[in-house]
């Protein structure tokens, strides 16, 4: 797998570029709206095109799943990407956003890279290899209790059906952590998560890119993840509750109560 995951990370800062170059001047790039709370730039699709084109030189046969483009058919070799997540983020000028590649084989995750170019952080994972930040290998936090803990999320602006029930989970985790952050890239949150930046994280209702690359970067950093049912259903269901072991069971005795059946 290495030379695909140095192919991903070829890729992701390719991309990088491309993203670092737009940036002073994101307000002024057209904004096309895909749905609710849902937007894309030129950027998007221009980053997007590029990961395609690199991925596609050297893998032409494989398949592709991209949050712009959709599916491109292949063989049973699929690349996850999300050219710039956090495109809200990139709009605005708010500094928190990165480009997600993983690669899955018959669906099973086999690389995860998650890269930031505006830190120059380049996270990276291969199922059963671990855990990268640049040069440095990652572990989840050691953190036993929810005492202390700092937790990551989203919130579910696409879906306001559930926000009822997020904001039950809401409530639960803010009286027994020591806070929760919201800053707008679950890919990026993820790779936190697995450098123990935070200690946990949830969300309703993400896409398969969102999360894809950040769940194997968590799994290889030795933590856990499951969608609201406790099993691993999340890249289907899009809901995901992810930890070190112990933060995840902890995490998810709060969030279970409040999980309706529109969520399982």
């Amino acid at each position: 797998m290495q030379p695909m995951l140095n192919i991903a990370v070829r890729a992701a800062r390719s991309a990088g570029e491309i993203i670092l170059r737009s940036a002073d001047k994101a307000s002024h790039l057209a904004v096309d709206s895909k749905g609710k709370n849902d937007f894309a730039t030129e950027i998007d699709r221009l980053a997007e095109k590029e990961i395609i084109s690199i991925i596609k030189a050297a893998y032409p046969e494989h398949s592709i799943l991209a949050e712009e483009s959709g599916e491109h058919a292949g063989n049973d070799f699929v690349w996850v990407i999300d050219p710039l997540d956090g495109t809200t983020n990139f709009i605005h000028g708010f500094p928190q956003y990165a480009v997600s590649i993983a690669l899955k084989y018959k669906n099973r995750i086999e690389i995860g890279v998650v890269y930031d170019p505006l830190r120059e952080e380049l996270f990276t994972a291969k199922r059963g290899g671990g855990a990268m930040l640049n040069n440095r290998r990652l572990r989840v936090t050691g953190l036993t209790s929810m005492k202390g803990a700092l937790i990551g999320t989203g919130f579910p602006f696409k879906v306001p059906q559930h926000l009822d029930a997020y904001l039950n989970m809401f409530r639960a985790i803010t009286i027994d952590s020591a806070g929760i952050r919201r800053a707008g890239s679950a890919a990026l949150d993820l790779a936190y998560l697995a450098a123990g930046r935070l200690d946990a994280f949830w969300e309703i209702e993400l896409k398969e890119w969102d999360m894809a690359a950040g769940i194997l970067l968590v799994k290889e950093a030795g933590g856990v993840a499951t969608d609201f049912s406790f099993n691993d259903n999340y890249l289907t269901s899009g809901n995901l509750i992810a930890g070190s072991p112990r933060m995840h069971q902890l995490m998810y005795q709060l969030i279970e109560p409040h999980v309706t059946p529109a969520l399982k």
